[in-house]
């Protein structure tokens, strides 16, 4: 049958986040130039990780997001039983990452945060501004899983200890304040001042870096490799940012001082990815339900 002449497909609601979701680590994954990053030029800072693999990855994970979607949808509500189902399942979602990826942690923390933002998206299909759904992920993360696996050793860990700083965890029980109060601002300021979409999305990354306490970057660069994460950050916004000549000569020096480092803003990454999502959740599913 010609593509043509093929009928719609209507996904349920939570097809539609999944996929989105996937969307936006993908389109994360590939923008480019990003500082450190992962991207279509190279594997940035990193050593075992690649765009296929990011790629890879992020698809594997569209089971574990639609499932986060469907608990919320079963419960109905925000409590210690949805809050412990979306903790089984991304715990199970991890698993089924770290076989596809060969044991390289390429989307934990995205796991976290995206999926707080599907299971709340979810649960209230009529209230998508992405202050309400941030709100209702807030929520979730302040109920506890009585479940979860002891993590004092984990990467993000040891980094909030040593440093005494917060971490993901903290960034969603506060309702994702870099997302909120920097990224969708800057996004929109961006676009407002007719930037191209690819540098407004840089720009949205960079208003993050400037003020995130990245424990990714902690965990590999100290205090040096933050300092310069936040300061090159800062340094390019203030010269017109990424469509600007200046700017662009200051990302190139933001990107050399953490290749130097070997610094990879990876928890910036995963909160532009969840910053993607919430910029385009509420018109795409109206257009979804639209064309029902």
């Amino acid at each position: 049958m010609s593509a043509l002449n093929a009928r719609h497909v209507q996904l349920s609601l939570s097809e539609c986040l999944a996929d989105m979701a996937v969307d936006a680590l993908i389109d994360e994954a590939d923008l480019s130039p990003k500082p450190g990053l992962v991207d279509r030029r190279s594997s940035g800072a990193h050593s075992d990780l690649h765009l296929g693999l990011m790629h890879a990855s992020a698809l594997s994970l569209w089971p574990c997001f639609k499932a986060m979607a469907d608990a919320a949808l079963a419960r109905g509500a925000i409590n210690q039983a949805l809050r412990e189902d979306i903790g089984q399942i991304g715990r199970d979602g991890e698993v089924e990452m770290l076989r596809i990826t060969a044991g390289v942690n390429t989307h934990l923390g995205a796991i976290w945060a995206l999926g707080l933002l599907t299971a709340a998206a979810a649960l209230d299909s009529t209230a998508l501004q992405p202050g309400q759904i941030s709100l209702r992920a807030a929520r979730l993360a302040l109920l506890s899983d009585r479940h979860a696996p002891p993590n004092e050793t984990s990467h993000g860990a040891k980094v909030c200890r040593l440093y005494g700083v917060s971490g993901a965890r903290e960034e969603a029980q506060l309702g994702f304040p870099s997302i909120l109060d920097h990224a969708l601002p800057q996004l929109q300021r961006s676009r407002g001042n007719g930037v191209g979409e690819q540098n407004a999305q840089l720009d949205a990354l960079l208003a993050i870096m400037a003020t995130l306490t990245d424990t990714c970057v902690l965990y590999r660069a100290g205090m040096e490799g933050l300092n310069a994460m936040q300061s090159g950050a800062r340094a390019v916004l203030n010269a017109g940012g990424c469509e600007s000549l200046e700017g662009r000569r200051r990302l190139r020096e933001l990107d050399c001082d953490m290749l130097r480092l070997r610094a990879s803003p990876g928890g910036a990454a995963d909160l532009l990815a969840a910053s993607l999502f919430l910029d385009r959740l509420q018109p795409a599913l109206q257009a979804q339900i639209g064309s029902a």
